[in-house]
């Protein structure tokens, strides 16, 4: 049975009370608690994990001998020998490529060895010697597989012959450069977009056969 209420005006069903001017009805309730549950879900957590973990990483120091000179650095353990080189020290002749190792760019003498220098942390080589385009020849005159480079024209657009380069250097000193075909087979991690690796080839076999 349907009643009006006396002083609201409103229709109850029999024995049923009247909702109270200012209360919430269960509708309301339900929408309330969804509102909580989508708020206390968004991810903010990871965010300020990753904050702290950045604001707690510790600087470290680097010693380096680098094209002769010795350095001593203060970094984040997290940057790679490339960005120390091309960011810290101003050595803008290594060149950042595709940045994974695969192009060979990159390349440097890390203790007379190359190495693609994107791909490894320059923590990893506190007291090492570094050579980089830069300190390959001496005394202001160019090395002879950097002439060889120039008589043979290795190079069109230049971007990847720092890396040619020094690859080539390493080659030569590892008695790779028997060959045109072992020059080509041990070379083969330095990318020529331009297609200039006759010249290459002959620029390394030359400089091999000065040596």
């Amino acid at each position: 049975m349907k009643s009006r209420h006396p002083t609201t005006g409103k229709v109850t069903r029999s024995g049923a009370p009247a909702a109270r001017p200012g209360s919430i009805s269960r509708r309301e309730v339900l929408q309330l608690a969804g509102g909580a549950a989508t708020l206390a879900a968004i991810p903010t957590a990871p965010a300020t994990a990753a904050t702290t973990a950045e604001q707690a990483t510790p600087a470290g120091t680097l010693r380096l001998v680098v094209n002769g000179e010795p350095r001593e650095l203060t970094l984040d353990p997290r940057q790679s020998l490339l960005d120390v080189l091309r960011e810290t020290l101003d050595l803008t002749g290594t060149k950042k490529g595709c940045n994974q190792g695969a192009c060979g760019a990159c390349t440097v003498l890390v203790n007379g060895r190359r190495v693609v220098s994107c791909l490894t942390l320059a923590a990893m080589h506190d007291g090492a010697e570094i050579t980089t385009i830069e300190g390959l020849g001496k005394e202001g005159e160019l090395h002879p597989l950097q002439a060889a480079f120039i008589e043979h024209e290795g190079m069109q657009c230049g971007f990847c012959t720092p890396g040619q380069i020094m690859s080539g250097a390493a080659c030569i000193a590892e008695g790779h450069a028997g060959s045109p075909e072992e020059i080509s087979f041990w070379m083969s991690g330095n990318i020529c977009r331009c297609g200039a690796y006759p010249g290459i080839v002959a620029a390394v076999a030359d400089a091999a056969a000065r040596t």
